[in-house]
């Protein structure tokens, strides 16, 4: 890579979540590290810039704009390292990532779409091999905890036959641009079914489809039921169907160092009592809610009620939240193990502005002890253990019981 002016541009920075990550940046961020502001308005990149606490305030501002094609090649060129934080990533993330691509710039982002992903491996995975990039979706809630949590298994256990990721406690909030996401996604469904064919594939961001292993239906997003497994009673989670397909991908790109044939789920645990029955009528209107969604009249109107992009959780429900996770595993000799990931603060937004920025960092900073590998990525397959190191000395709970 020749010499570059900055080691990472963060891209969408006046954004909600871009102003955590501003935030989190600025107070976390080695001295000495060549950071600059990037986004569409000057002004309000300035008025950021002012707002922050310490060295953020010498930070550089760039215009750049998702539609301009010449405005993010001049950025990517500038830089080791863009993070983006500008969504729906469908809508507005492939131009970043082919100009990342083309100049041998490393790229991060915290997408939770699977159809994105998917584009992005299709259209710019073999040009980011031969330039030396790599484009590493994924960094945030979705889906470092479960790419972590199955590596950290494999480093216990070997090979394994199965896996299963547990939420056993979340607290957080929801934001506009999460929810606006959700409806690009069901807008191009709406338009192209045929993409829902992707969507179900449990392996749908498989480097080698053909490769895969035929392991009949893959429950990714499983009912209300009892496992005998993890031992508790178990209801859908959310992001299952997103997170389990990186999962995955991240073990094709190991070369399947969990196993060939490796199962991996995610459940959320219902709690005892009472607290389990509002769990999951809470669990069941948001399920109804989301099946509203797929429905064009009905999902215009939701649109008017719903959190609009560039909102969402007050400073006191970030600082409040918090998650804890449990993954168990069986290696194919039959041994067991435990993995724990948990986090203080707003899973979605305080703790995503952490990873999303702890994995920016290691692209900008570790560059000589990460894995060779390029191309489109996955957190674990770009990063390794030096990922897990700093999210360790950034105060997450990872550990292998």
């Amino acid at each position: 890579m020749s010499p570059r002016d900055f080691d990472l541009v963060l891209f969408g920075a006046t954004g909600f979540t871009g102003r955590l990550v501003a935030e989190y940046l600025d107070a976390y961020a080695p001295e000495g590290t060549r950071i600059a502001l990037a986004g569409r308005n000057r002004e309000k990149l300035e008025t950021l810039k002012s707002g922050l606490a310490s060295k953020g305030r010498a930070w550089p501002v760039l215009v750049a704009d998702s539609a301009d094609a010449d405005s993010l090649a001049a950025v990517a060129k500038r830089t080791k390292v863009v993070c983006t934080t500008v969504g729906p990533y469908a809508k507005y993330g492939l131009p970043l990532v082919a100009a990342c691509a083309k100049a041998g710039t490393h790229y991060t982002d915290l997408t939770g779409e699977v159809q994105f992903m998917r584009d992005s491996i299709d259209a710019w995975n073999v040009e980011a091999q031969r330039t030396g990039a790599r484009i590493v979706h994924a960094c945030g809630f979705d889906s470092i905890p479960s790419d972590v949590g199955a590596w950290l298994l494999h480093q216990k256990l070997g090979p394994m036959t199965r896996a299963t990721y547990v939420v056993e406690a979340m607290k957080g909030g929801f934001s506009g641009g999460t929810i606006a996401s959700m409806l690009v996604m069901f807008e191009q469904l709406e338009r192209d079914p045929s993409k829902r064919r992707i969507l179900g594939d449990p392996y749908a961001l498989s480097p080698d489809r053909a490769k895969e292993p035929d392991l009949g239906r893959q429950p990714d997003m499983a009912g209300f039921a009892y496992d005998d497994f993890v031992g508790r009673r178990t209801a859908p989670f959310v992001m299952a169907s997103v997170n389990t397909r990186v999962v995955r991908r991240t073990n094709a790109l190991l070369g399947y160092a969990y196993g060939r044939t490796f199962r991996y789920r995610e459940v959320s645990a219902v709690p005892r009592g009472l607290r389990g029955l509002a769990f999951s009528v809470s669990l069941a209107g948001l399920g109804v809610a989301t099946m509203g969604l797929t429905f064009g009249p009905l999902r215009r109107v939701l649109t008017r009620l719903l959190p609009k992009p560039g909102e969402g959780p007050s400073a006191e429900a970030r600082r409040t939240g918090r998650f804890r996770v449990r993954v168990f595993g069986e290696a194919e000799d039959g041994r067991r193990a435990t993995a724990l990931i948990a986090g203080e603060g707003d899973p979605g937004y305080q703790l995503t502005s952490l990873m999303l920025s702890q994995a920016s960092l290691a692209l900008a900073l570790d560059t000589e002890r990460l894995p060779k590998r390029t191309g489109v990525l996955t957190p674990i397959s770009a990063l390794s253990d030096v990922l897990v190191d700093r999210l360790r000395s950034a105060g997450m709970t990872l550990q292998v019981e």
